[in-house]
């Protein structure tokens, strides 16, 4: 038996050596900032965690603490956790009555309006583009091309979460 490279092997099935990964093209920036928003936890390790145990227990704090108490500006500044169970628009239409008291009691304080407090719509890591749909998929295929999107710019839609 004689031993070929992964590549000949490809080569001699008429396979196309691929090195791209489809729909994830863009995700680098995403990961990286979550790392960077780990590593700038105080309670972040100087040089390593003890063990992983130790680091299991840090994500599992990181991920709890981030899902219920960080306030994220793509979703007008409301925690992960709010926008999953509904809670955001309540809140929202809550901050927006709040900053429209405080602009009519102090409208000097004021240059413009206040920020917009409307809930968005759907938010996609890796939203898929019109021209990489599939095609005659039953009820999907039903869906405007459009619908599919989504993003901080995509209106005020209900939480795809």
């Amino acid at each position: 038996m004689k031993g070929a490279t992964v590549k000949a092997t490809m080569d001699r099935l008429g396979i196309t050596a691929s090195f791209g990964r489809p729909r994830v093209p863009n995700d680098t920036p995403f990961s990286e900032a979550l790392f960077r928003s780990c590593k700038c936890r105080p309670d972040w390790p100087p040089r390593s965690f003890a063990g992983i145990g130790a680091a299991r227990d840090w994500v599992q704090g990181f991920v709890a603490r981030h899902n219920r108490e960080h306030r994220t500006s793509a979703i007008r500044f409301v925690t992960p956790g709010q926008r999953h169970r509904g809670g955001a628009r309540a809140l929202l239409e809550k901050l927006r009555q709040v900053c429209e008291l405080a602009r009519t009691a102090r409208p000097e304080r004021w240059s413009g309006g206040t920020r917009l407090w409307t809930p968005i719509g759907s938010v996609w890591l890796n939203p898929e583009r019109p021209d990489e749909m599939p095609r005659g998929q039953g009820a999907s295929d039903a869906l405007a091309r459009e619908a599919v999107g989504g993003g901080p710019l995509a209106g005020t839609g209900e939480c795809a979460a």
